[in-house]
């Protein structure tokens, strides 16, 4: 079975292609070909990486649709040197992240008509996401017609979160309308739990969990015998966290200042979510490396936005201990946890206090999926390699599997 998954960020497109038999494997395999975009909104271009074997093939082009890249890359599973199929009729079913599914879908799904209404719908709710999931499904329709697609949603892990986690504290009416803490990133969260379960060989009912979801959107979950209790993330994926150019969470009486002066709804969406973070802070960049440099280089706004940046982490993840009772396992993951010693290093030394030790060295030369914390620490400390396309390629799987044996057991 051939299983093409497609993995949209924000600031990035991710694309893997798996081939799985009859079993899924006990470890997650590598995709037998793989790509990503990242664009570039600072120069006007999008830089493209595709790998399959041994073959590897890198472009930087100008932007022009977004579509018109990710069409173009995905061709290439069939034509040019990177090509693993012989015509794109082999793949048997297409996987989507999709960021937002309400309080609709907390499980992964089929996508038709009534799914893709659903997800522009809720594209009000997570407008740097939802639009290009969307967008994604509609290409696959273009290029490989009637093949079968699913969405997996970053807020089905957190559909379960107790009442208390999930309900926001203004008029019961906005319960009633859907107004709540969705949470997001759950396929990421989901996975890194069950991954550290295995990595530590301990049950996962047994383990009070915090997962750092940090790249340029950023979210932290607090995870008890498997479930999600609590997340930073809430109604959409601008709260919580200091991010790349999201500001997280911020006092609403700004927002009411602003619109009193007369900022309309949309300028303050595009501030919020484009131009604020450690963009919005350093006045040059969304990626934290540009800032280390821009620190090292004696720019104080840089500074600035990089200890921000540390302080709303470390106090965002004291909540969450609190909300556990404690902590057995920390996991850092995505761009920045998986690879930035510096950040893990700093929110460490914050929980001394609770018996936690890492290894500076290992911490400075970890590869995925280790545990850095010392022997004698009283807390694992784990860095992840994050799987969401894998995670997303199994449920494709299960789903296209379940569909065969019903299909089976027909009269």
């Amino acid at each position: 079975m051939y299983i093409l998954v497609l993995n949209a960020g924000s600031s990035s497109h991710k694309l893997g292609l798996y081939t799985i038999g009859n079993r899924l494997p006990a470890e997650p395999p590598a995709p037998i070909w793989e790509a990503q975009l990242n664009w570039h909104p600072q120069t006007n271009t999008v830089e493209i990486a595709i790998e399959s074997g041994n073959q590897t093939q890198t472009d930087c082009r100008p932007i022009t649709e977004r579509k018109d890249s990710l069409s173009s890359v995905i061709e290439t599973l069939w034509t040019g040197p990177t090509a693993v199929l012989s015509h794109a009729g082999q793949i048997d079913v297409v996987g989507h992240r999709v960021v937002h599914g309400g309080t609709d879908y907390p499980h992964s799904t089929w996508v038709t008509p009534a799914v893709k209404a659903d997800i522009d719908r809720l594209s009000a709710w997570a407008p740097l996401h939802n639009p290009i999931n969307l967008e994604g499904i509609t290409l696959i329709e273009q290029i490989l017609d009637n093949v079968p697609q699913v969405a997996v949603f970053d807020t089905a892990f957190h559909s379960q979160m107790p009442a208390v986690a999930a309900t926001y504290p203004g008029p019961y009416r906005w319960v009633e309308s859907g107004i709540r803490r969705y949470g997001f990133h759950g396929i990421s969260h989901q996975y890194c739990a069950h991954r550290a379960a295995q990595i530590l060989q301990r049950p996962l009912s047994s383990l009070r969990l915090v997962v750092c979801h940090l790249g340029n959107g950023g979210s932290l979950t607090a995870i008890r015998q498997g479930r999600s209790v609590d997340t930073t993330m809430g109604f959409t994926p601008l709260d919580g966290l200091m991010m790349g150019t999201r500001s997280g969470s911020v006092d609403p009486g700004i927002l009411l200042h602003l619109m009193r002066q007369g900022h309309s709804a949309q300028e303050i969406d595009h501030t919020l979510n484009q131009e604020s973070g450690l963009k919005g802070i350093s006045g040059l960049s969304n990626d934290l490396r540009d800032i280390r440099q821009a620190m090292t280089d004696g720019n104080p706004r840089a500074g600035l936005a990089y200890n921000l940046y540390l302080y709303r982490l470390k106090s965002c993840l004291g909540s969450l201990i609190v909300t556990l009772s404690g902590l057995d396992v920390l996991v850092f993951t995505a761009g920045i946890g998986e690879n930035s010693p510096d950040i893990r290093q700093a929110v460490c030394e914050n929980l001394a206090f609770l018996g936690l030790q890492i290894d500076l060295v290992h911490n400075r030369q970890v590869s995925a999926d280790e545990d850095i914390a010392t022997p004698a620490s009283t807390i694992r400390v784990l860095v992840i390699h994050t799987q969401e396309d894998w995670a997303i390629a199994r449920d494709c799987w299960q789903l296209l599997s379940d569909q065969h044996t019903i299909e089976a057991t027909k009269p």
